[in-house]
């Protein structure tokens, strides 16, 4: 039986949207740089690549044109290697990976690379004014355009999860950021890159330019207090979802190269781990946080495992509310799950996030020795996913 298994991973660090060190940098060139380091890691030359898979939300600007293909040729990936986009919302990445995983199991294709991106910096403002609701999808499911802020109000209310809680979670989020932070835990995934980015004078709003090493996440805030976050005021009048409780807007591009495990074990590549399986699931839109309630059962049911089996869950923090719920309702550890912290604290660049959960939970997972990781988020539109990794 072929398998596919992850034989090495790079990503950028993830810059704060519109004032971070990416704030000047094009799409091909930010995902291009998680492909080319990736890919040098795996010893790997290009030319073998059989296919690349990219994942992201906001397919426009200059991510739009099929940014597989773009980020690979300007990774330097000769023009015979061909490549693909997907959208599945915040788990782009994730199923970025997935796909390349199966293409290994049942295509025999033998090389692929999976990742994600998000340049949020460059297209969300243009992107929100394009909306347009269709009112055929209105008819079936009116919640269907709901912006997930107010799905997480929703959520709040729905399940009774306080203001309090989500900022204690979230304060642990930057607590747990910062601690990996200083003991350098991220270093196995970032690459450091040189961009150019663009400097706001505040008095006279003249922009400037200024070149930057970004080697390091941007968004975490360690000097983060509960009081901090509650004087904190609510987006929507009277409600609980702060700019402290929900994941920051950001950019940023991983990738992970994935061969066949026979292929990996004749060219004495050491793995990091091995693709068992997905499961994705439908809810509704106006409850879009609570999707991995749903996906990660389904996951576990197709492999005959307990959520007790599982050594470490990567949870994306699209909200506080929505972790907490999951977290409560399918009875995970909180010593298990997110364990230096997530989207709250280091930013969430839709596209990518899926894709940078698995590299991370995979590393993760070594260092401490467990067997599977579930890689989990919920989806824009009312959906949830969740992917199993075996560490090796």
């Amino acid at each position: 039986m072929r398998e596919a298994v992850i034989v090495s991973t790079a990503r950028t660090g993830i810059g704060r949207a519109f004032k971070g060190s990416f704030n000047n940098t094009k799409s091909p060139s930010m995902m291009a740089h998680a492909i080319a380091h990736a890919l040098d890691r795996s010893g790997i030359p290009g030319e073998e690549v059989d296919d690349v898979v990219v994942g992201t939300v906001l397919g426009a600007g200059t991510a739009a044109n099929n940014i597989g293909r773009f980020g690979l040729l300007a990774a330097g990936l000769p023009v015979t290697v061909p490549g693909q986009t997907i959208d599945r919302q915040c788990a782009s990445g994730l199923m970025a990976i997935a796909t390349a995983a199966k293409q290994i199991i049942v295509d025999g294709m033998n090389i692929t690379i999976g990742g994600g991106q998000e340049n949020i910096t460059a297209v969300q403002p243009r992107y929100i004014e394009w909306s347009d609701p269709d009112p055929a999808v209105l008819a079936y499911a009116p919640h269907a355009y709901m912006p997930m802020l107010l799905t997480a109000e929703f959520v709040a209310k729905k399940y009774g999860i306080s203001r309090e809680a989500q900022d204690e979670y979230s304060l642990e989020s930057q607590r747990r950021t910062a601690a990996a932070q200083e003991r350098r835990l991220f270093d196995d995934e970032i690459v450091p890159i040189t961009v150019c980015m663009n400097v706001t004078d505040k008095e006279t709003r003249t922009v400037a330019q200024k070149t930057v090493v970004l080697d390091r996440d941007e968004g975490n805030r360690p000097d983060t207090t509960q009081e901090g976050l509650a004087a904190l005021k609510p987006v929507v009048e009277d409600g609980c979802i702060t700019a402290g409780n929900a994941s920051q807007l950001s950019d940023g591009a991983s990738a992970s190269v994935l061969v066949e495990a026979a292929v990996a074990e004749r060219r004495g590549l050491k793995p990091l781990g091995l693709y068992r399986g997905i499961a994705v699931a439908g809810v509704p839109p106006e409850e879009m946080g609570i999707g991995p309630v749903y996906a990660i059962p389904k996951l576990l049911k197709q492999h005959g495992l307990k959520i007790d089996d599982i050594g470490l869950f990567e949870l994306n923090e699209a909200f506080a509310v929505q972790v907490i719920y999951c977290r409560d309702k399918l009875g995970i550890d909180p010593q298990r799950l997110n364990v230096n912290g997530g989207g709250i604290s280091i930013g969430h660049p839709y596209g990518m996030t899926g894709a940078r959960l698995v590299g991370h939970g995979l590393l993760e997972g070594k260092r401490r020795g467990v067997k599977y990781v579930v890689v989990t988020m919920c989806m824009a539109g009312g959906m949830g996913a969740a992917g199993l990794f075996e560490v090796l």
